[in-house]
């Protein structure tokens, strides 16, 4: 069962790329982020085309997650972050799959810092941690998988500079502790469980000739619970998407479970 989460930066924008990419890797599960698009102008219809179905959770011009599968319409479980009501943002969606629990996620940006959006980037973090909280306490396979905007380490293997880096609210250190807080709830970094050392960048920037230069960083990350953890199977960056015509600035990011069937 492949599960992979893919930042489009634009559905309509990309829609050639999804297309090729949902054609080429057919992946069982995928999470879309920033779709930038009203429910009503999700192109729904090019994807039943090429063989998937959909739950989404748009808004227009900004923001924008979704859930696609070939294995028929995923099942919703949530829309929207539980903890504020009177948040706007359509940045997390849930739904099951193959008895598989899927959350896409589009975690604010938090720029400029310090400031409100990073404030709202801290605090959406600490509402995340208390949703996955109750996703452990069910006891079931669950992966939350999407654009974290939170580069985890100072590491090279995370991040082409942090001179580069410093300021920005990606990877200050507040950001990451939520993160780790998060992870220490008992969640695996599928990636790094894989590929514990070396570069495994999911981001490259359109200025500043980054991709030419693999001057990115790791900001899409998938996490496993204890259940999804041991059916591991692989995990991995699908680079070469991100050097294509027309590319979203991300690269799809996937990891492999076991199907339960294969499970003796």
């Amino acid at each position: 069962m492949k599960i992979v989460t893919y930042n489009l930066n634009g559905v309509r924008a990309r829609l050639p790329r999804l297309i090729e990419y949902l054609e080429e890797q057919k992946p069982d599960v995928l999470c879309l982020q920033e779709i930038k698009c009203a429910d009503e102008a999700f192109p729904i219809e090019d994807i039943k085309a090429a063989g998937y179905e959909g739950v989404w959770h748009g808004q227009k011009g900004f923001n924008g997650v979704g859930i696609l599968s070939p294995h028929g319409e995923p099942k919703l479980r949530r829309m929207g972050l539980p903890g504020d009501p009177d948040d706007t943002h359509s940045r997390y969606i849930e739904a099951e799959v193959g008895g598989v629990v899927i959350g896409s996620i589009y975690l604010p940006n938090g720029n400029p810092q310090p400031g409100p959006k990073f404030d709202y980037k801290l605090a959406w973090l600490e509402r995340l941690r208390e949703h996955a909280q109750h996703l452990l306490d069910e006891e079931v396979p669950v992966v939350l998988a999407g654009d974290y905007n939170v580069i985890p380490t100072e590491s090279h293997d995370d991040v082409f500079s942090v001179r580069a880096m410093a300021q920005d609210a990606l990877m200050q250190p507040e950001s990451r502790a939520a993160l780790r807080r998060l992870i220490h709830q008992g969640w695996t970094d599928a990636i790094r469980a894989r590929h514990p050392d070396g570069p495994a960048y999911t981001f490259w920037d359109y200025t500043a000739n980054a991709w030419a230069r693999d001057a990115g960083f790791r900001i899409d990350h998938l996490l496993l619970s204890p259940l999804a953890a041991d059916r591991m199977l692989d995990a991995g960056v699908d680079k070469d998407y991100r050097g294509r015509e027309k590319a979203s600035d991300h690269a799809p990011t996937w990891v492999m479970l076991e199907d339960p069937a294969d499970i003796a």
